[in-house]
């Protein structure tokens, strides 16, 4: 892939955000989503590229745009995957709370796993704990793992888990083992990363969540050195199907982050939405606007973060008024 196309892609998450972020607060999650997917769709065809979405806004029949299979780009470039969520966080936008981004994942063709759209299992962790955690062991021996690796006592480690009733006993066994718990209502993607920051104060990703968001969150964590294990989680006959189709004939088997993002190169780009612990959300001054966005790439190793101006006046259709 081209050095540039990190750059082209910040344009792509920038318009999905300062779109959608005109519905925070309005309680109108569904409008905030379709006005991310547009913007975003209508800026993917202005990049140099030869993309094909393999995690999208849902099959063809579903999605009028961004579905998967979807061709994406100006036709000229690298031959692609792509992985789209134009609005992780559709409630977080709805109800003005934190952490709602805009979010993009491009890796080399046939790289990308085409997740279906069910639970998985995953466990994530920052790069002082490659090697060290284990979707299979207990949530306290990931624990004190992540613990004997930050050179951190167990009550420091912090947890960040989905606030799910499904959750109950991995909350519970946190408790007792005397780590800290974050509990968040959506957006695991942009938990999962925070993983890798030290300063968002969060060592470990437990829980079920998306199995799409699972493949976003393992192109960001191959970029930053981090690490995810996931397990899909089939709730009937027509998912676990599904997951025959993808050639995983055993549920149980843990994918690694290989798996879900193999290859040598990724990009990711995150543009906030609302503010969070790593990135500001969207701020409005008349005919202005600002953005915060972290891009990086696995092969350099590189990430930047990008703080945005932007003149509406000059550039309207990046933002669709409600």
């Amino acid at each position: 892939m081209e050095r540039s196309l990190s750059m082209e892609l910040v344009r792509v998450t920038e318009a999905a955000a300062l779109s959608s972020s005109r519905w925070m607060g309005r309680g109108k999650k569904d409008e905030a989503d379709d006005a991310a997917t547009s913007a975003m769709r209508d800026v993917f065809d202005t990049i140099p590229m030869k993309g094909t979405v393999v995690i999208g806004e849902g099959e063809m029949d579903e999605a009028p745009m961004l579905y998967i299979g979807e061709t994406l780009g100006n036709g000229f470039g690298p031959r692609v995957d792509v992985a789209v969520d134009p609005l992780e966080g559709t409630n977080i936008v709805a109800q003005g709370t934190w952490n709602a981004l805009a979010v993009l994942a491009v890796a080399d063709h046939g790289k990308l796993l085409h997740a279906p759209d069910m639970y998985m299992d995953k466990i994530a962790v920052g790069p002082d704990c490659v090697g060290k955690v284990d979707i299979n062991k207990s949530v306290t021996e990931n624990l004190e793992a992540v613990a004997k690796a930050k050179n951190k006592d167990v009550e420091d480690v912090v947890a960040i888990v989905l606030n799910r009733e499904r959750h109950q006993g991995i909350i519970d066994e946190i408790r007792a083992a005397g780590a800290r718990i974050k509990l968040i209502s959506d957006g695991d993607v942009a938990a999962a990363i925070n993983t890798a920051f030290d300063h968002t104060g969060v060592d470990i990703l437990l829980g079920s969540g998306g199995a799409p968001e699972g493949v976003l969150a393992a192109a960001a964590l191959k970029c930053l050195g981090g690490e995810i294990q996931g397990k899909l989680l089939p709730e009937n006959e027509e998912q676990e199907a599904r997951c025959r189709d993808m050639g995983i004939e055993d549920t149980s088997k843990v994918l690694s982050l290989e798996d879900m993002c193999g290859g040598d190169d990724a990009i990711f780009a995150a543009t906030g939405v609302t503010d969070g612990e790593l990135l500001k959300g969207v701020q409005f001054k008349g005919m202005k606007a600002t953005t915060q966005t972290v891009v990086m790439r696995a092969k350099s190793g590189t990430v930047r973060f990008i703080d945005g101006n932007h003149s509406l006046k000059k550039k309207p259709n990046l933002v669709i008024k409600p």
